[in-house]
């Protein structure tokens, strides 16, 4: 929880968030060391930090060619031992936004910059990332490695850009920053469906990126969809911990001050000058995926759901920004707007697609359609594969209940 925090007021001492990273990994091993005896302190975030930051500033004293830089960061600290913390859970601290729009500086591939973001902001695991972009574990360790030593190299100043240079990692903060949230929305691997502390970063994230950037539309867009997604948490897991189905969630449960939250900032993103389009305004494609949240939450039911306006919207989407897994929710919409016959087709035709082939939903959604047309036996065939793919013990004991498998432990 407290990671991205460290790592970035470190980066800001040593200008190096290689070594801010491996600096952090130290203040927590000396809590596991120090803790069992003497407690766990009172403020454990800021005890953490106030370690990490004394073993930065001893790291750059044992440097001479830190020379210089130790004789800033003396100035710079302040007197008490612990940093202040942020005074609500809404704030944002100023080290974590410059984290990570150092790690999406353009010196980097968007590809790199969107893993090591995950990395030392989200603190998600190397299979997590690589889950996220549909790549192979060994691939998305390599970049990480490698996006470490080009900023190191690069010496990337660690701050918040101006102007044109803010306007350049704008899109690859936005695309972190919402695959953040996705892995809080719906955990890789483990026992459990969620990871809300993820999520809170990631609101945390587009709600400061949305007051340092009001006149951005895309922004506001990203806002809007986190939180409106969010708004859902609440009634996505039963007692027990298994997920609920869209179909069959108590609406009522859904978290109405972020519904309002996330209207007023899809309204945002629809008066900002940066949405404009030609002539005329329009969304981009974070706002659309907002507007298509907005369409679930207006709806008193599932029933009730405007699934013409969402599947229209989905092709909007494609049409900005395609990729297989826009085109997949498409055909959900599409299903439920013209029944699963005319969704089929599309579905089948993702099967061909590379970056699908391990992709558990795809086959979750097959499994789906095919139940709704009565052909069961191959429904009951999907749902297993799609609880194969999956590495989340909650969704694969969904899956597998959907396939008529008994679970784990029953007779």
């Amino acid at each position: 929880m407290e990671s991205a925090r460290i790592i970035a007021t470190v980066a800001r001492i040593v200008r190096d968030v290689g070594i801010a990273e491996e600096v952090a990994q130290d203040a927590f091993v000396a809590a596991l060391e120090q803790w069992p005896e003497a407690g766990v302190p009172d403020r454990p975030g800021a005890w953490l930090t106030a370690t990490a930051k004394h073993r930065a500033v001893d790291l750059v004293r044992r440097r001479e060619t830190y020379a210089r830089k130790l004789a800033e960061v003396g100035r710079s600290l302040p007197e008490e031992s612990y940093d202040p913390e942020p005074a609500g859970p809404g704030d944002i601290d100023d080290d974590v936004l410059r984290l990570v729009f150092t790690t999406c500086h353009p010196v980097l591939s968007a590809e790199a910059r969107a893993a090591l973001t995950l990395r030392l902001v989200g603190g998600l695991r190397t299979e997590e990332i690589a889950r996220a972009f549909l790549a192979p574990e060994a691939t998305v360790a390599a970049r990480i490695t490698r996006a470490k030593r080009t900023l190191a190299k690069a010496g990337v100043e660690f701050e918040v850009p101006y102007g044109e240079d803010r306007a350049a990692r704008l899109g690859s903060v936005l695309e972190v920053v919402y695959l953040i949230f996705n892995e809080g929305y719906a955990a890789t691997a483990g026992d459990d469906l969620l990871r809300p502390g993820l999520c809170e970063d990631a609101l945390r994230l587009a709600r400061g990126l949305a007051a340092l950037m009001p006149g951005e539309g895309e922004v506001h867009g990203l806002a809007a969809l986190l939180e409106l997604q969010a708004s859902r948490t609440p009634a996505r897991t039963g007692p027990d911990g298994r997920p609920v189905l869209l179909a069959e969630q108590d609406r009522r449960r859904w978290n109405r001050l972020l519904v309002r939250r996330g209207y007023a900032a899809l309204a945002r993103a629809w008066g900002s000058p940066r949405t404009e389009s030609g002539g005329g305004r329009s969304y981009g494609p974070y706002a659309l995926q907002a507007a298509i949240a907005a369409c679930h939450a207006r709806a008193a039911s599932y029933e009730e759901t405007d699934w013409a306006v969402i599947a229209g919207l989905y092709g909007r989407l494609m049409e900005l920004a395609p990729s297989p897994v826009v085109e997949l929710n498409r055909a959900v919409a599409v299903s439920m707007a013209d029944g699963p016959a005319a969704a089929l087709p599309i579905v089948d035709a993702l099967a061909a697609e590379p970056a699908l082939e391990r992709y558990h939903l795809l086959p979750s959604v097959r499994g789906d359609l095919l139940a709704r047309l009565g052909r069961d036996a191959e429904a009951r065939a999907e749902f297993a594969r799609a609880a194969e793919l999956t590495r989340n013990e909650r969704e694969r004991a969904l899956l597998r209940a959907r396939a008529g498998e008994p679970e784990a432990g029953t007779a």
